[in-house]
């Protein structure tokens, strides 16, 4: 019987909690087998703030507001708003399904309209992030008070209405509640949304860019925007202009990337002693030679200068759950590590510090104690180096340096 969530809709915000948990099953950095996601988080937030790992292209930043800008002038009745937003995102699949097949990132590309999880949902943390969402609400709370919001606009436009008569100015400033999203919001094209692309125009893209600016002026995400041409790398750290980065994202890239290779030898260790415990004896040796080729590359003496209160010093704080049992474990992995050297895949204490963090996190779905879980592993899990959303951020850099670059405007 496969594993289900449920929550009681009573509470929106629980509800928001409960669709972000679901979609971590989906990220491609979220295999947190080993209780690391809040140090991972943190970093990527600082660095590229308002994406995730499951954003695709920069311009549903732009589809998601157009579509719900368009039911809001329309006064869509409350009692059908979220209904209509609905089919409206999934009329966009359809759409978007005509794209060229060689455009990667349409939502719905392969379910269709039966997708779970719309542009919407995946985007609106991000929308507001960026100050493109200007109402502070879940996308639920939105839904449901959008009737007050009509409300409250009416009643704005009657009192400017009555001050017109006595010869009183408007109001400047929109009475509170009455903005939902930002006003120079680029208008969408007049064939929107029954034609769609994901190339922005110089306009969008510099809207964008303005957005990036001003909500996070001290990201690297808004440095490379304004500054650097799109890399094709794997990793933010290998960034060709990383000597013209501020010292503050050197620093925090310097400290993601040793996280990222010291504690992936931990993943390698949680794998091989998965494979062992299960006598897959081609997985176990495919783990080991891995683990063996990370300890050619790794650096044992910077490794050993790593100050890890330093670790902490940058990604407590900001947003993100980091636990003294988590940070126990990766002081004693770093510990271990560097006592081991290459003997660590060797090394019984090692992979009895591997094998309790996994149980202490997932309780009884630890593949070390559940054995249905066990026989249900793939072969490996966990493995794929932190990279902190590079990927999409990177993505949505090509795409708006595309934009800004665009041919025949300006």
């Amino acid at each position: 019987m496969p594993s289900t969530l449920t929550w009681i809709d009573h509470d929106s915000e629980a509800r928001e909690r409960s669709l972000r948990i679901l979609a971590l099953f989906q990220e491609k950095e979220s295999r947190d087998e080993l209780g690391l996601g809040g140090i991972r988080d943190s970093f990527a937030d600082q660095l590229f703030p308002g994406t995730s790992t499951i954003q695709t292209r920069l311009r549903y930043m732009l589809f998601v507001p157009w579509i719900y800008k368009d039911l809001e002038e329309r006064r869509v009745a409350p009692g059908d708003f979220a209904r209509r937003a609905d089919a409206a995102e999934r009329d966009l699949i359809d759409t978007m399904r005509n794209v060229d097949e060689r455009e990667a990132g349409v939502f719905g590309g392969r379910s269709g309209r039966q997708l779970k999880r719309l542009p919407s949902s995946v985007y609106w943390a991000g929308l507001g992030s960026w100050g493109i969402r200007v109402a502070d609400l879940s996308q639920d709370q939105y839904h449901r008070q959008i009737g007050a919001i009509y409300n409250r606009r009416k009643e704005q436009a009657a009192r400017d209405r009555e001050r017109s008569k006595i010869g009183d100015d408007a109001d400047k400033a929109p009475a509170a509640g009455t903005v939902t999203w930002h006003p120079r919001l680029p208008e969408p094209p007049e064939d929107f949304p029954d034609e769609a692309e994901f190339a922005l125009t110089q306009e969008e893209a510099s809207f964008l860019l303005d957005r990036i600016q001003r909500s996070h002026p001290d990201s690297l995400l808004a440095h490379l925007a304004l500054h650097c041409e799109p890399a094709e790398i794997a990793a933010p750290w290998e960034h060709p202009d990383m000597a013209g980065f501020s010292p503050k994202h050197i620093e925090l890239l310097d400290h993601a990337r040793m996280f990222s290779s010291v504690m992936h030898g931990a993943a390698l260790i949680y794998n091989i002693a998965l494979a062992e415990e299960r006598g897959w004896l081609d997985k176990q040796e495919e783990h080991e030679a891995t683990l063996d080729a990370w300890l050619t590359e790794i650096d044992m003496a910077e490794v050993r200068n790593w100050s890890l209160s330093h670790l902490w010093g940058l990604t407590m704080d900001h947003g993100h759950t980091i636990t003294p049992p988590t940070q126990r474990f990766v002081e004693q992995w770093v510990a271990a590590v560097i006592a081991r050297g290459e003997g660590i895949g060797e090394d019984d204490s090692a992979r009895k510090l591997v094998r309790r963090r996994e149980i202490s996190v997932k309780n009884g779905r630890s593949r070390f104690t559940n054995r249905r879980a066990l026989d249900q592993w793939g072969g490996s899990s966990g493995l794929g180096r932190m990279t902190y959303r590079w990927p999409n951020a990177s993505t949505f850099l090509e795409d708006l340096y595309d934009g800004l670059h665009r041919e025949g405007e300006g």
